[in-house]
C-alpha cells in the first residue's frame, strides 16, 4: 500500500463529485484527440471478450487467469475477457484494410482478477488501446523514439489544457527523457526493479524506460515480465542494449513515486514471434488462429501500446487513490485509513463489501 500522501496535507481537488465527472470526461476526451491528431490514429469499436480458442487474448507476463465464462446454450465454448487488446488491434488493422503510416485507437475496458489492488491498480482496466500500421524498414529504436515523443507531446497538451481549466498546477516538463533497463541495471546492480524507476523519474520527472522482458545473464527477469507475441523485447539496439519497447514513466508529486502511464512498443515480426515463443516455452501457440495469420504474412508490420485512462485522471488530477476517479472494488483495509483521512472513492468503491448484498 501507499500512503505517501495520507499524511494531513492532501486535499482531493475536487469535492463536489458531478464536477469531478465532468474534468474526468475532458481529460478523457481531450487526450484522445491528442492522440488521434498526433499519431496519426482513428477511433473504433472494440471487442468486450474473445474466444480462448482464437489466441487473440493478451497473455501480459503468462500466469494471470483471465474472466472467462461459457454462453448458456453453447456450452464448452469458452469466452475471455481481454486483458488488453494487444493482438486484437493488430487483427484489427488487417480488418479494417488500415494503410501503412496509419492506425487505430479503442476504448477498451477489461478486467484483471489477478492483478494488484491498490492505490494505483484496480481489478478494472479502462485504456486507449492503440495500433499503428508501420513497415518493415520503420521497425527501429529511431521510429520508436519518434513514437513516443509524440505521444508525450498529447499528454503534455492534455495536462496544460486540464490545469488550465481546473486552476491545477502543470508538472510535466516539455520533454521526455529516454533511459534503458540495461544501463541502469549496470549503473543500480542491487536496486529493485521499482527503485531504479524511482531513480529515473525522480530525477528526470517523465521518462521513457526501454527494454522491458527478457532475462539477465543470472536468468532473473531484467525489468518486468513481457508475453512473447506482442512486443519485441529481444532485438539488439545500436546501444547494445534489447528490446524495441518500453514504458512510459512519470513522477508522481502526489504518491512520491513513479507512475506508469503506459505500455507500448514495436510489436514482433515472424522472426521475432518464433524466437520468444521458444524462450518462453511456448512454442505450441504457434498453431492458434492469430499466430498462423502473422506467421504467414497475413497481419501487418506494427507498433503499439495502451494508455491508462484512469491511471492518467490519477494523476492529472492530482489524486491519491485510483478509486477517486474510478468506480471499482478496493482493498476494505485501505478503504477505512483513506475514510479516516476524508478521501472517499467513487461510488461503490468506497463500501467494502456490496451494499445491496444483504437484501438479494
Amino acid at each position: 500500500m501507499t500512503a505517501d500522501c495520507l499524511d494531513g496535507g492532501y486535499k482531493p481537488v475536487f469535492t463536489d463529485k458531478l464536477l469531478l465527472e465532468e474534468a474526468l470526461l475532458f481529460c478523457k476526451t481531450t487526450l484522445e484527440n491528442n492522440l488521434k491528431e498526433n499519431i496519426n490514429l482513428v477511433r473504433v469499436s472494440a471487442p468486450l471478450f474473445v474466444t480462448r480458442a482464437s489466441g487473440f487474448n493478451d497473455n501480459l507476463n503468462g500466469i494471470e487467469r483471465p474472466a472467462t465464462f461459457e454462453p448458456r446454450d453453447f456450452p464448452g465454448i469458452h469466452l475471455e475477457v481481454p486483458f488488453s487488446l494487444a493482438k486484437w488491434k493488430r487483427w484489427a488493422l488487417h480488418y479494417y484494410g488500415v494503410e501503412a503510416g496509419k492506425g487505430i485507437v479503442t476504448d477498451f475496458r477489461g478486467l484483471r482478477c489477478d492483478d494488484d489492488v491498490d492505490f494505483t491498480h484496480s481489478l478494472y482496466v479502462d485504456q486507449f488501446d492503440w495500433e499503428k500500421h508501420i513497415t518493415p524498414e520503420d521497425r527501429n529504436v529511431e521510429y520508436l523514439k519518434s513514437t513516443v515523443k509524440s505521444i508525450y507531446k498529447a499528454l503534455y497538451d492534455t495536462e496544460q489544457a486540464v490545469c488550465e481549466k481546473y486552476g491545477i498546477e502543470p508538472f510535466l516538463p516539455e520533454e521526455v527523457t529516454f533511459a534503458t533497463t540495461d544501463d541502469m541495471i549496470r549503473d543500480h546492480p542491487h536496486a529493485t526493479p521499482k527503485q531504479r524507476e524511482n531513480i529515473l523519474c525522480e530525477k528526470h520527472k517523465a521518462v521513457f524506460f526501454m527494454g522491458i522482458g527478457g532475462l539477465k545473464e543470472d536468468g532473473q527477469l531484467r525489468h518486468d515480465g513481457r508475453a512473447p507475441d506482442y512486443d519485441d523485447w529481444i532485438t539488439e539496439r545500436p546501444d547494445g542494449g534489447f528490446g524495441l519497447n518500453g514504458d512510459l514513466l512519470l513522477w508522481n508529486p502526489v504518491l512520491k513515486q513513479s507512475f506508469e502511464i503506459s505500455s507500448m512498443g514495436i510489436r514482433v515480426n515472424p522472426e521475432v514471434l518464433l524466437k520468444q515463443l521458444d524462450l518462453c516455452h511456448v512454442p505450441d501457440r504457434k498453431n492458434l488462429v492469430w499466430h498462423k495469420m502473422l506467421l504467414d504474412g497475413t497481419l501487418p508490420q506494427t507498433i503499439g501500446g495502451g494508455i491508462g485512462q484512469s491511471r492518467t485522471c490519477q494523476f492529472l488530477l492530482r489524486a491519491c487513490h485510483i478509486g477517486e476517479v474510478q468506480h471499482g472494488w478496493y482493498n476494505p483495509a485501505e478503504v477505512d485509513i483513506l475514510k479516516k483521512d476524508g478521501i472517499n472513492l467513487l461510488g461503490l468503491g468506497e463500501f467494502d463489501a456490496d451494499p445491496s448484498a444483504k437484501s438479494l
